[in-house]
């Protein structure tokens, strides 16, 4: 595996100070918002000179760009911004390649028309699943124009809140090009050992064969989202699950502050070790 860690969590706009702290931090992987280059993080366009200033970055760091961030709210209540996210997204899969990856994330999208972060009551229903399918068709149709994949990530707050969820757009898909980004500190709030044992296992047996990325955060007992290795998230368990189904992608970290990062990338390294998954391009 490799161990990165969003961009985004050093400040500044200037990638080859971004990914310097990166590398500085103990990481050999980042996933890049485009915000790390002073853009907005869903930007109308990326230069190829800004592409450029990218990739010269993460060369001149030793930094591998295994993800670049795409989230916009795929069900949002306004069609118009749905439609907003589907340019935008073009946009940044236009210049992944060029930028050193070929994995963008999403977010499945929430109705809360504010934030795509936060639940809804109407996220369960039809109608928002069958928004959810007409957007994800434009997605892949993106991803398919400019050979990229598509990560979406089984999240509480939004319309694929589990793993089920996750396999079932899958499967109703049928797009190779639709990849998993799993974080079990977002499959559950509070749960016992053996219940965020079970989703997690369970989450791994249903998506093992599209995870393309794992992410590395932590629950509070109160459910409080804290920095990997500081709540009560079970990482061994987590790792070994990765483990068994051969899984040697990137474990990016975030949700953590900056100053927090150096004594995650130790506590993470140290997970892998003794999970027997040594990590790569260290």
């Amino acid at each position: 595996m490799r161990l990165g860690i969003f961009a985004k969590t050093f400040p500044g706009t200037d990638p080859h100070v971004v990914l310097a702290s990166v590398r500085e931090a103990g990481f050999s992987a980042a996933q890049y918002n485009m915000a790390c280059s002073g853009l907005p993080a869903m930007p109308d366009a990326v230069s190829p000179t800004e592409a450029e200033r990218v990739a010269s970055a993460a060369r001149a760091a030793g930094v591998g760009l295994v993800a670049l961030s795409g989230t916009y709210n795929m069900i949002h209540p306004d069609p118009a911004r749905r439609e907003e996210g589907h340019r935008r997204l073009e946009a940044l899969a236009a210049a992944a390649p060029a930028l050193g990856t070929r994995l963008v994330t999403l977010c499945t999208g929430t109705r809360d028309p504010d934030d795509q972060w936060r639940g809804h009551a109407d996220n369960g229903s039809p109608e928002a699943w069958r928004d959810l399918l007409r957007s994800m068709e434009t997605a892949l149709a993106i991803a398919e124009r400019h050979e990229i994949d598509l990560g979406i990530e089984p999240e509480l707050a939004n319309v694929v809140d589990g793993a089920a969820k996750a396999r079932r757009l899958i499967d109703e898909l049928g797009s190779p090009r639709l990849r998993i980004v799993l974080d079990p500190a977002n499959l559950f709030e509070i749960a016992s050992a053996e219940e965020q044992r079970r989703l997690v296992s369970e989450a791994v047996d249903l998506l093992g064969d599209r995870i393309a990325m794992g992410h590395a955060k932590d629950r509070a007992p109160d459910g409080a989202f804290v920095a990997a290795g500081k709540g009560v998230l079970d990482y061994p368990h987590y790792l070994r699950c990765l483990g068994a189904i051969g899984f040697r992608g990137a474990l990016v970290t975030h949700g953590l502050e900056a100053a927090e990062a150096p004594g995650v990338a130790r506590f993470l390294r140290a997970q892998l070790a003794e999970a027997g998954l040594v990590e790569q391009n260290a």
